[in-house]
């Protein structure tokens, strides 16, 4: 990385938007400004209509180490609490309605971790390797890891990882319900930009809708997200799209989606 460098590149590949943490040489160390600059390019992503799918990528050595430690070793509670540390940027990802996909290669540690499990699919090479290292430092999993890890792997393991720093390599992580699949490292960009090109085809109101309800019943009671997710069904009649995917079926040919 150059002195003038951004610390998040982007660029749109068809309909795919591409965010890439760009701190090599910290092994893309999350401090406030790539956090920042990140959640500033997923929301741009988000309102351009002309981006269907996001993809999160880091590194061949790392997606994200976690969090910038040298950063942060003399700040105060005091220091933490007035600037909404973690809140007022890192949970930018919770803003964003449309499909956000992470490919991780190498070290997804602690933070790095974090943002992967905020994200909608994680594909993983098979070098990646996940952990919630924070314990080492008399320290917690403060950006959503003790909240979503357990949602992701379950009880049982998410303990295993957070009170002895348990990493998993793809292989276990794939098999616990932490990524969504394995891929060769060599593969994992292609990949991940494939399988969201093939999203970002869809309707783009029904994949908002799709991601909003999964959302919904991951967060809330079972009675909560069924009567949402009905709600969302019914919606997709007033929709374009969902007339033109039905004709299109009934014609045997390929839908052409206006993503209205």
């Amino acid at each position: 990385m150059k002195p003038d460098e951004p610390v998040v590149l982007t660029e749109r590949i068809g309909r795919v938007g591409l965010a890439t943490l760009n701190r090599p040489r910290q092994l893309n160390a999350l401090n406030d400004e790539l956090m920042d600059r990140l959640g500033e390019a997923l929301l741009a992503f988000d309102a351009d209509d002309a981006v269907g799918a996001i993809v999160i990528a880091g590194g061949a050595r790392a997606f994200a180490a976690g969090a910038d430690i040298a950063a942060m070793v003399d700040w105060t509670y005091m220091d933490v609490y007035r600037s909404d540390f973690i809140t007022r940027n890192w949970e930018t990802i919770r803003r964003v309605r449309k499909p956000v996909l992470a490919a991780v290669a190498g070290f997804a540690m602690g933070g790095g971790c974090e943002l992967a499990l905020a994200c909608d699919i994680v594909v993983a090479g098979e070098s990646a390797r996940f952990a919630l290292p924070e314990i080492k430092l008399a320290m917690l999993p403060g950006a959503g890891g003790t909240q979503r890890l357990p949602r992701a792997v379950g009880k049982a393991k998410a303990m295993d990882m957070c009170l002895s720093a348990r990493a998993l390599d793809a292989a276990e992580a794939d098999r616990y319900g932490l990524v969504s699949r394995v891929v060769p490292d060599e593969r994992l960009f292609e990949e991940t930009l494939a399988l969201a090109a093939t999203i970002a085809a869809y309707s783009l109101p029904a994949l908002m809708a799709i991601k909003e309800s999964v959302n919904r019943t991951y967060e809330s009671a079972l009675g909560e997200g069924i009567g949402f997710e009905r709600r969302q069904l019914h919606a997709r009649f007033a929709s374009e799209d969902a007339h033109e995917g039905m004709r299109a079926f009934l014609d045997k040919r390929p839908p052409r989606f206006s993503h209205r």
